[in-house]
């Protein structure tokens, strides 16, 4: 089981790395805003995440919230900020910060990690 777990985490991790180097590479930048600040819905109710707006090629305006949640992930109201998405796409966007950028790959390659040790600890064991 740990061993089923660390590759479906490191296959998640590896999809999220090629969406990223995607984004570097041809990404579209842009200038977004940061609109509102709703509750996290998925924890106890404490953090607090930002609604980012910004306006694609086509003219339309768009918002987004970034997929890092969490205690210092937050940011505030009015903030300026750069924005990157694939061209046609939108919703792909990502704020261009590091921990946004490539936080959802780095949270499941070390959960793939951690599971592959526990697997191989397990199997030492028996």
């Amino acid at each position: 089981m740990c061993g089923a777990a660390a590759l479906l985490l490191l296959g998640f991790a590896v999809r999220d790395a090629a969406v990223v180097r995607q984004l570097q590479r041809a990404g579209i930048r842009t200038q977004g805003v940061v609109v509102d600040n709703t509750r996290d819905d998925y924890s106890d109710g404490h953090n607090w995440v930002p609604v980012i707006a910004f306006v694609d090629q086509q003219g339309h305006r768009v918002q987004f919230s970034p997929q890092i949640r969490g205690t210092g992930t937050n940011l505030a109201r009015g903030l300026e900020l750069q924005v990157v998405y694939e061209d046609g796409n939108p919703q792909s966007a990502r704020v261009l910060m590091w921990k946004h950028v490539r936080g959802p790959a780095v949270d499941p390659l070390l959960s793939g990690v951690v599971f592959a040790e526990a697997g191989v600890l397990i199997v030492l064991k028996n």
